[in-house]
């Protein structure tokens, strides 16, 4: 009897021992490494020094420079989110209310951008926002201008190209939650007297709510994470976290300093994380990939 409970009991766990392996290979064990590298030195002959040093986290927490670009980073993924979530709503929403046919068509070319690559999809608004690009083409042919306008390498063209990545996140999170949400309530609130509009604030906003939160989310995390953007539709000056550990890293070869910049960013990404969890749960991501 021992011996079958106890056989039971392992049972579970020799069954997650793959995925744990994985997870601790591809995921705590790399972490770990980013860590202990943290605390290293590299020195002016451009070798790592081993050992337990605080100089990195100094640099990063004490430095106003890191302060002001990670501030700015927040700040342009912040802007971001709430384009998405003003602009995706509308289309989330026309496509839970039409008819099967449609739904599956529509679902089709939401997807569509997911099968061409991020950085081409980035470095195709400099054929259209470039001094020789379409838009000023466009607008020189027409007589409204004389010359190009410099409409590239700014902090509104960076969130014009984010927004363009990641608006089929938040549509597809919001659409999940509208399409979970019985059309009987609706119908229920507008017998009741309430109007087209009412209903809609008061029943289908509210239980649509978990989904747009969950875009949100998601959206301001992989705003805040990426670098590809802020590099090829941004100035000098437009210039987000991940892009000082790129450069820490690949450029100059510090990795303790890198390391230290990715924990840091990765440290606050994964509070915000938390609250989110703690509040509304990550099932609502999930559901959106399903």
């Amino acid at each position: 009897m021992a011996a079958d409970v106890a056989g039971a009991r392992r049972t579970p766990w020799v069954l997650l021992s793959p995925s744990l392996a994985t997870i601790s290979l591809l995921l705590i064990v790399p972490m770990m490494f980013i860590v202990v590298y943290s605390f290293w030195l590299r020195t002016a002959t451009g070798a790592d020094q081993v050992g337990f040093y605080l100089d990195n986290w100094i640099e990063v927490l004490g430095d106003r420079f890191y302060r002001d670009i990670l501030f700015q980073t927040f700040a342009i993924a912040f802007y971001t989110t709430v384009i998405c979530a003003l602009v995706g709503y509308i289309p989330a929403y026309f496509v839970a209310n039409t008819p099967m046919k449609s739904k599956t068509f529509l679902l089709l070319m939401l997807m569509l951008p997911f099968w061409i690559s991020y950085i081409i999809r980035t470095m195709s608004w400099i054929n259209i926002l470039g001094t020789s690009g379409a838009l000023n083409t466009l607008m020189i042919s027409l007589g409204i201008i004389d010359e190009p306008i410099q409409m590239l390498y700014n902090q509104t063209t960076v969130v014009l190209g984010l927004v363009h990545y990641l608006l089929p996140f938040m549509i597809l999170n919001v659409y999940v939650s509208l399409d979970g949400i019985e059309k009987n309530l609706t119908e229920a609130a507008q017998s009741l007297g309430c109007t087209g509009w009412q209903a809609f604030r008061e029943v289908t906003l509210p239980l649509s709510f978990p989904g747009l939160a969950a875009g949100s989310l998601l959206c301001f995390v992989l705003a805040a994470g990426t670098y590809i953007t802020p590099i090829v539709l941004g100035g000098p000056r437009d210039a987000m976290f991940a892009n000082l550990v790129f450069e820490a890293i690949v450029t100059q070869l510090n990795w303790p300093l890198g390391s230290a910049l990715s924990l840091v960013l990765l440290a606050l990404l994964g509070a915000l994380v938390v609250i989110y969890t703690r509040y509304l749960g990550v099932d609502q991501i999930a559901k959106s990939f399903k």
